[in-house]
Parts: C-alpha cells; structure tokens; sequence
C-alpha cells in the first residue's frame, strides 16, 4: 500500500465520517493549539512541538461520530514530528437508537459497535480499529466511555519507505469530560487513557505494549471575559506515556492548550 493511497484512504473516511453529521443532534467542532517539549521515543531528543488540531464530536440518528486531525511541528529537524499529521476517527452505531435496546445493569447508558481509523502520514501508518463501546450514566460527567477494539495493521511498512509493520493486537481505552466550578469560574477536564497491547514489528523487534493518558484541564475563559460559556478554553494538557511507540521510554509531559468552539 503506497503513501499516497493511505492519504486518500483516510480523505475517504473522514469524508464518511463527516457525512453522518448532517443530521446530527448534538454537535461541535474545536480548533485545538497544543505547545510543548516532548521527546523522539527513539533518539530520546527533546524538541519544542506545535499542534494544531481540528476536532469534532456529534451525535445522529444512529450513534456518534468522533474525529481529530493534527499538524505537528517542532523545532528540531530529524524526521520526526517535521510538518506531519496524524488523525483518529471513529464512527460508533448505538444499539438503544438502532434496535430499542435497554440496560439494567448499574448506570451502563448504551452499547454501541465501533469502527474506527489511526492514520500517520511520514509513518505512512494505518489502523483499523473494530470493537464495542460503553457509555456510562455517571453523575456530574458529561460523558465516560470505556471501549475495546481490535487493533489491525494496514501500514505501508518499510518497503514503502514507512515505520515497519507489525502485527495484529487490541486496545482499551477510558475518555470522559468532567464540568466543574470554582466560585464563579468555570473549568473542565476532559481526556483519555489508552492501553495497546505488545506485538512484533515486520523485522521481528519486539514491540512494548504502552500507557498512554492524555488529561486537559480547561478554563473557561471566555465564561470569565465575556460571559460566553464553552467557547474559548485555555490550560494545561498532561500527556503521560508509558513505553513511548513502543520503546521503552518513559515521557511526561504538559503543554500550553487552547481550544476554540466553532
């Protein structure tokens, strides 16, 4: 699979994704300027990173649909991070909205069949990711998913001048988003955890399962300058991950967040 085709693979999917939001019943899309020093998990150089990001969540008739793609840039020219992007999406169908089902077990809110999509571009990496998704009725969250999928690789592996393949294995993964106030001022936390098992690579290299959490903690700002709820949020992002790509490199690391609502 060539370069150019994962690019038009993944245009297609987004493009699917997106189709789905025309009716949407609840929607939004962010604009996201992450900055911070993070590491290369295999020279272990550090380098000053930029990410601009265009994110959309909705809901349909059918389930909800999720979506981000970046641009990363940083300031150390080594291939890595050099004007590259990377993009996850997931469409999920839920089963209350598609067959009436119904829940009696704790505050579980909906089952839901996910197909979802990890693309990298100087990587020339592609996964695939089928599972299932639980929604949970938790007090005070705005949402709390756990889900589990399959985590099947379609890369372009190194005959492809890509990162080398490897093979088949799964993913669990927590996300939520948390409203809270403090006086008068407003504050979210929102993010994940993900957990992707080992596996080996196309040259046999053993490649680490890892840890990987991603946590934004948000102010409104817009609610305190303007009085203009959920626009305009600005914090800190903390991103720790345990056995960095699969190395055995350890980061932690914060970055200044901004995120605009459309």
């Amino acid at each position: 699979m060539t370069y150019k085709f994962i690019a038009a693979l993944t245009t297609v999917i987004l493009a699917i994704l997106s189709s789905t939001t025309h009716a949407a019943n609840w929607s939004k899309t962010q604009l996201h300027i992450n900055r911070g020093v993070f590491d290369h998990p295999f020279t272990k150089q550090k380098a000053m990173n930029d990410i601009i990001s265009l994110q959309h969540a909705s809901t349909n008739n059918y389930g909800d649909v999720f979506f981000f793609v970046d641009y990363l840039d940083d300031d150390y020219v080594d291939g890595f991070n050099d004007k590259d992007f990377y993009s996850e999406g997931y469409a999920t169908f839920s089963g209350k909205a598609l067959f009436d089902w119904q829940y009696n077990f704790w505050r579980l809110q909906d089952v839901g069949f996910v197909i979802g999509y990890n693309a990298a571009g100087d990587a020339k990496m592609l996964k695939y990711l089928p599972g299932i998704k639980l929604s949970w009725d938790i007090p005070g969250f705005d949402f709390l998913t756990t889900t589990a999928t399959a985590y099947f690789d379609d890369s372009a592996g190194i005959g492809q001048g890509g990162a080398p393949q490897t093979n088949n294995t799964f993913m669990l993964d927590l996300a939520w988003g948390y409203p809270y106030s403090l006086g008068s001022q407003k504050f979210y936390f929102t993010g994940h955890a993900e957990y992707i098992g080992s596996r080996r690579n196309e040259v046999g290299r053993y490649v680490n399962d890892w840890i990987l959490a991603q946590m934004a903690f948000q102010w409104d700002l817009g609610h305190a300058i303007a009085t203009t709820s959920n626009t305009l949020m600005l914090g800190v992002e903390w991103q720790v991950w345990r056995n960095k790509m699969g190395t055995s490199h350890n980061e932690s690391a914060t970055q200044l967040h901004i995120v605009w609502t459309f």
